[in-house]
């Protein structure tokens, strides 16, 4: 008599019962997860990154194209310019490196760079002080804040040229109420010539309008910053027992290191490049004495007609507005660590 054959349970395991069987096997074993089911193609994800590259170099097209039209190409032009003998009307000529070289024989050029560097240090401290001092005085929301601040930015929104014309009008000698306002309460004796009387007088007034002009407008940066303290710091020094010295010297000052360096860069960069109100006040006078570097880059160009000579200096002055501006930054980052 036959014997029967052996059960076999593989033979009645159905197909998807034996792969869910070899999924627990191999993961009790140790052999880890199992695949996934569908994994993406090399090749597809390729086509992703590439996608999203090129829709990233669509939307910065029209920024990059900007900054080349405007910006690289005038570059290149002005050092093109730099390295030649270039008239208004002519052919220029190849005379590298001599409108470099005449820059430290040119006793006006020396002059301005002292007036220039004098006037910048002056403006920027100035400048800062004013500028934090108001940041400071409405910082604190509470009754007649907003309008103060209001009032500190609205001359902002004045031209730099109107204003400039506008402080002539008024620091006239002839038409001026200044004068006569001063006369009145005593604090002068006649007639003042504010913007061509002495150097001193010019450059204050020069001053003064910068101030009135740009004080407001760096107010709202440092009042950025100062709001952008936590006023939990502000409490726990407080209950520690720090005065308000203490408070600016070891927690403001130190917390605003980025905004101040932003600040500063802005306000010496503007002050090297000044230009407007001394053109318009004093015409660089009295003798000279008020004559910055933009202004003496002006005079090449358009007085003297030598454009080669103004794009080296424009060079020269922007090789030192980039080396100033990286010491700046650097010095203050370094600090802030």
């Amino acid at each position: 008599m036959a014997r029967p054959a052996p059960y076999d349970d593989r033979a009645t395991t159905r197909p998807e019962d034996q792969m869910a069987t070899t999924v627990i096997t191999r993961s009790g074993a140790g052999l880890g997860p199992p695949l996934p089911e569908k994994t993406p193609r090399p090749r597809q994800r390729g086509r992703g990154a590439r996608r999203r590259a090129l829709v990233g170099a669509l939307y910065a097209a029209p920024n990059a194209a900007m900054v080349g039209l405007f910006f690289v190409t005038p570059l290149v032009l002005v050092i093109w310019m730099s390295l030649h003998r270039w008239p208004l009307l002519g052919a220029p000529t190849f005379n590298a490196p001599e409108n470099y070289t005449d820059i430290a024989d040119n006793d006006l050029i020396r002059d301005a760079i002292w007036f220039t560097v004098r006037y910048t240090i002056w403006m920027t401290v100035l400048l800062f002080a004013v500028a934090f001092g108001m940041a400071l005085l409405v910082q604190h929301r509470r009754r007649g804040v907003g309008f103060f601040r209001t009032a500190f930015f609205m001359p902002m929104a004045v031209g730099f040229a109107s204003a400039s014309l506008l402080f002539l009008g008024l620091l006239s000698d002839e038409i001026g109420p200044v004068n006569d306002i001063l006369s009145r309460l005593g604090l002068i004796d006649g007639y003042v010539s504010w913007t061509s009387g002495s150097s001193g007088s010019a450059l204050g007034s020069a001053i003064v309008l910068v101030l009135w002009r740009f004080a407001g407008f760096n107010m709202l940066i440092l009042l950025t910053g100062l709001q952008a303290i936590p006023n939990e710091v502000y409490e726990a020094a407080r209950l520690d027992g720090a005065n308000r010295w203490q408070v600016l010297r070891r927690i403001t000052l130190p917390l605003m290191r980025p905004t101040i360096a932003l600040v500063l860069t802005m306000m010496t960069t503007g002050s090297l490049l000044a230009f407007d109100q001394f053109w318009i006040l004093t015409r660089g006078g009295p003798d000279n004495s008020t004559t910055s570097l933009v202004m003496v880059i002006y005079r090449e160009a358009f007085i003297r007609f030598d454009l080669g000579s103004a794009a080296g200096i424009s060079v020269a002055l922007l090789a030192v507005l980039v080396v100033f501006n990286v010491i700046q930054l650097g010095v203050l980052r370094r600090r802030s660590q």
